[in-house]
């Protein structure tokens, strides 16, 4: 048998009627009895002709908003809050901070976002005198940490319980607990010759004093001597810098993103909200192509027409063009596709993420309306998939549920360090009326906050509930393991995705999408025993470690 000549292989293959594979659009069309999820389809490989170093996936979440990172979180209460705010935007991505809260607390998070300076803690647990070593060994037993400043005032020999803004009188460290009894009065421990730094130091500033102190927390006061931050060793030499960081190119301080319902108290919130500094608002309903939606986007554009506007959650075409009409700057694609959201189930209503994020995506573009694909991210495969399909950013919940700045605390359950992550759907989310965090005792870092119909109906408005007797539950509760810091996570799903697009022979989030449109980017569709094929099997056990930290 003759060969053909080999120098010739890259002639003969123009000869070829098709390329192998599908297009995205015949894609779509081989299922056109039924939509797709991310696992029913895999990206075909291109040719590498670059390092994944020189891959970039700054891509835009509205009209005016472009991020370094395609990574939001979800607007949920187990999942993000100020820590994952400040972290997700330090890190190049941005949270949304949940509503299923009272306006002054939500109004204080985003407060807390955009006075944020790479390096300090602008609010760190702060103990009185009065406290005792038992206090301390409780916050170093969950949070991990026992340098606390310690702030009071003086009244006769008593002390007023100390919090931030009071005048600094000591600070406790481990060795100054070493020894000493657990009922013992901090007063009696507590280090009160302190090195501090005036309010107005800058980063450099500070970095210079600790060095010089060899101490491992710098107290920052005010000119009365009142706490107002804190400078950590530790934080400092593992945050030296965030290149990615995403910056408001005006003021320079971190975007900050949270979200509202469509009632008329929606209204009074998100005046507060702007008031604090917020950038970007999300209107949160399950089903976004209301007309309560589209009064409230109008409302929003007339009255505070600096705002970015995302609205949803959209699943169809015909809902996207209602919202673009009223006046959206991007779109939130998904509705069932959560791991913890039961939507499709109960309600018979939704659609598959992957059909979703294409068809909305396909007719956003047109207007130049980004859209956020939110639910059903398990993995980076499914993070370039849904950016593959026309999706700006994705967003996600229980991929970031667990990390260490998700609200709530660790517990373990069988044997595994996890915390809570629950539905914003779920009968707990709804019935909620004091949330998860559980008031400032000793050493808790956030206030109780006060029962109120404001915070019972935030989760409920977003399915339309809060006029129902009986609560039908369109989400559920459990809980998710410890994945460590955001600031680890993070950084291994961007490599990831770096990686994943210089196997497809992409090098940015522009010549994806456009290789997509014109075909030259391949699909093929995966049979359920492909997508068998394509995970671990055959294995008498192993250990699936993603990253290495």
């Amino acid at each position: 048998m003759s060969y053909l000549n080999p120098a010739q292989a890259l002639d003969v293959l123009k000869t070829y009627e098709r390329s192998d594979g599908l297009s995205v659009g015949d894609l779509m069309e081989s299922r056109i009895h039924g939509g797709l999820t991310y696992n029913d389809f895999l990206l075909l490989p291109g040719k590498i002709d670059f390092p994944a170093s020189d891959v970039s996936i700054e891509s835009r979440i509205t009209r005016n908003v472009a991020l370094k990172t395609p990574f939001m979180s979800s607007p949920m209460d187990t999942v993000t809050e100020t820590e994952m705010a400040i972290a997700m935007a330090l890190l190049g991505g941005i949270g949304v901070i949940h509503h299923n809260q009272s306006p002054e607390s939500q109004a204080a998070m985003v407060r807390a976002v955009k006075r944020h300076e790479n390096g300090f803690i602008t609010d760190p647990v702060v103990l009185s005198p009065n406290h005792i070593v038992e206090d301390v060994l409780d916050i170093k037993a969950r949070l991990g940490f026992c340098g606390i400043p310690i702030t009071g005032v003086a009244c006769g020999r008593f002390f007023y319980t100390g919090k931030l803004g009071d005048k600094l009188v000591g600070i406790v460290t481990a060795r100054d607990i070493q020894f000493h009894d657990s009922s013992t009065s901090l007063n009696e421990v507590m280090t009160t010759s302190l090195v501090t730094a005036p309010q107005g130091v800058t980063l450099a500033e500070a970095n210079h004093i600790l060095r010089d102190s060899k101490k491992g927390k710098l107290p920052i006061v005010d000119a009365q001597g009142r706490l107002v931050s804190l400078l950590a060793r530790s934080d400092l030499l593992k945050n030296q810098s965030y290149p990615l960081a995403s910056k408001n190119p005006e003021s320079k301080q971190l975007y900050a993103a949270a979200a509202v319902g469509t009632r008329p108290s929606d209204r009074d919130r998100l005046t507060l909200l702007a008031e604090a500094g917020l950038d970007i608002v999300v209107l949160d309903s399950s089903q976004g192509n209301s007309i309560f939606q589209i009064e409230m986007i109008e409302w929003i554009k007339s009255t505070f027409p600096h705002l970015e506007i995302i609205a949803g959650n959209v699943v169809t075409r015909e809902q996207a063009a209602s919202l673009i009409a009223a006046g959206a700057d991007g779109l939130r694609v998904g509705m069932g596709s959560g791991s913890i959201c039961i939507t499709q189930e109960v309600m018979a209503v939704g659609r598959p993420q992957a059909t979703a994020v294409y068809a909305v995506a396909e007719f956003a573009s047109r207007f130049g309306v980004p859209v956020i694909a939110d639910g059903g991210i398990g993995n980076v495969g499914h993070i370039v998939k849904a950016l593959s399909l026309g999706a700006g950013a994705v967003m996600m919940g229980g991929l970031l549920a667990g990390t260490e700045e998700a609200p709530g605390e660790y517990f373990y359950h069988e044997g595994k360090r996890v915390k809570a992550y629950r539905g914003m759907g779920s009968l707990e989310a709804m019935e909620q009326g004091t949330t998860a965090k559980a008031g400032k005792a000793a050493g808790t870092k956030y206030p109780a906050p006060k029962k109120n119909t404001t915070v019972e109906n935030a989760a409920t408005s977003r399915y339309f509930s809060e006029s129902s007797a009986v609560k039908v539950a369109q989400g559920v509760s459990g809980d998710v393991q410890d994945k460590g810091s955001v600031k680890q996570f993070l950084p291994y799903l961007y490599v990831g995705v770096q990686h994943s697009f210089q196997d497809i022979g992409v090098r940015n989030m522009a010549e994806l999408q456009k290789g997509v449109k014109a075909g030259s980017v391949r699909f093929e569709a995966r049979t359920a025993s492909a997508q068998l094929e394509g995970g671990v099997h055959g294995l008498n056990s192993y250990t699936k470690r993603l990253f290495a930290s």
